[in-house]
C-alpha cells in the first residue's frame, strides 16, 4: 500500500511506475502515459539539456532542486510542479547528498481520439505559460494531488487493462482541468535576482548557445558581471566541470553531430564548431573520444548498424 510522503499529500512509493503504451515507440491510433515514482542523485545529473516529443509534468517531492526550462533557471521546493511543452529544451539539477524524491508522468494524446479537441487545447495552454512552474497552498494541493492518488490506486484495483486505462485517462484529464482552473492561484515568483548557482545555469547555457564564437573564461566573466576567480570556483562546484572543460565538451559534442549528420569536411566542422585551429580540433576531440575525428566518422558509419556507438567516450580524460 502506497504511503503518504512526508510534507505532501502525494502517495509515494518508490520505483512505482504506470505505463499505458510505450512513450518511446507509441502505438498509432493510442493514448500514452508513464508515470514514474523514483529517486535521482545529484551523481547522475545531465551535463546538457534534452528535449522530447511528449508532454512532460515533474512533481519534485524532496526538498529543493533546480530546473533549466528553455535557457532560464528556477529554484523548485517539494510539491512545486513542473510542466514541460514538447520540443522544450530541460534539464534538471538534483543537490548533493541523499537522492531526490520526485514523480515524473510522460503523456501524449492524439487529438483525433478526443471528443472535444479544442476544450483540450485550451487546457493544454498551460503548459505554454511564461512561467512553467506551479506552487499552491496546501488545500489546493490537496485537492490537486488527491487526483494523482485516485489514478494509482485505478492501477492497482482494476483488473480489465482496457477500463483500467479509460478511467485513468479520464482522471488525468480531470487533472491537468483543476490544474488549469487553478492557474490564476500559483504562487511561484520568478526571482530575477539569481543566485550564483542560477547566474552558472544562465552562462552554460550561453556557452551551449554561443559555443562556436570565441569564449574564453575572462570573456565570460566580463559579460557576465563576475570575476574570473569567482566564476572559475563555483563554475566547477555547481557543473563538475572547469570553464573550459565545458566550453571543450560542448564544441565536441556538436562537432560529433555535424560528423555524423552532414556531408562538411572535418577541417570545415572544426571551424563552425569555434576551435582556434584544426590541430587543435584533432586534439581536443581525441581527449574526449579517444580517437580522431575522421577515425569516429568513419568507425559510426561502418558499425552503426551493428553497435550503439556513444557520442562521447567515458573514457574522457577530464
Amino acid at each position: 500500500m502506497m504511503k503518504p510522503y512526508p510534507d505532501s499529500v502525494l502517495n509515494y512509493e518508490k520505483g512505482f511506475s504506470i505505463i499505458i503504451n510505450e512513450l518511446k515507440t507509441p502505438v498509432e491510433n493510442s493514448i500514452c502515459y508513464y508515470f514514474d515514482y523514483d529517486a535521482r542523485s545529484y551523481s547522475v545529473n545531465m551535463s546538457f539539456p534534452h528535449m522530447h516529443m511528449f508532454y512532460e509534468i515533474m512533481i519534485l517531492l524532496s526538498p529543493k532542486a533546480y530546473h533549466f526550462i528553455a535557457g532560464k533557471p528556477y529554484s523548485i521546493i517539494n510539491n512545486d510542479i513542473v510542466l514541460l511543452a514538447p520540443a522544450i529544451l530541460h534539464q534538471t539539477e538534483y543537490l548533493p547528498g541523499p537522492p531526490s524524491d520526485r514523480i515524473i508522468i510522460n503523456f501524449m494524446v492524439p487529438k483525433h481520439l478526443l471528443l472535444h479537441p479544442e476544450g483540450y487545447d485550451r487546457i493544454l495552454s498551460i503548459f505554454g505559460d511564461p512561467v512553467p512552474i506551479f506552487r499552491f497552498d496546501l488545500e489546493r494541493q490537496k485537492t490537486l494531488f488527491q487526483l494523482i492518488n485516485q489514478i494509482t490506486e485505478l492501477s492497482r484495483t482494476v483488473e480489465d487493462p482496457t477500463i483500467r486505462n479509460m478511467m485513468i485517462n479520464n482522471k488525468f484529464t480531470e487533472f491537468l482541468f483543476t490544474l488549469y482552473q487553478m492557474r490564476n492561484e500559483n504562487l511561484y515568483e520568478y526571482n530575477s535576482e539569481r543566485s550564483i548557482k542560477e547566474k552558472i545555469y544562465t552562462i552554460t547555457n550561453y556557452i551551449q548557445t554561443h559555443y562556436n564564437e570565441d569564449l574564453s573564461l575572462a570573456y565570460l566573466a566580463d559579460k557576465f558581471f563576475i570575476s574570473s576567480f569567482y566564476l572559475s570556483h563555483q563554475f566547477k562546484l555547481v557543473t563538475g566541470f572547469t570553464v573550459v572543460q565545458y566550453i571543450q565538451q560542448t564544441r565536441v559534442k556538436n562537432a560529433q553531430y555535424l560528423l555524423l549528420n552532414t556531408s562538411l569536411k572535418i577541417t570545415d566542422i572544426a571551424e563552425k564548431t569555434g576551435f582556434s585551429s584544426f590541430s587543435q580540433f584533432n586534439r581536443v576531440f581525441h581527449r574526449f573520444c579517444s580517437m580522431s575525428p575522421s577515425d569516429y566518422k568513419t568507425f559510426y558509419n561502418e558499425n552503426a548498424m551493428r553497435v550503439n556507438v556513444p557520442m562521447m567516450s567515458t573514457k574522457s580524460n577530464l
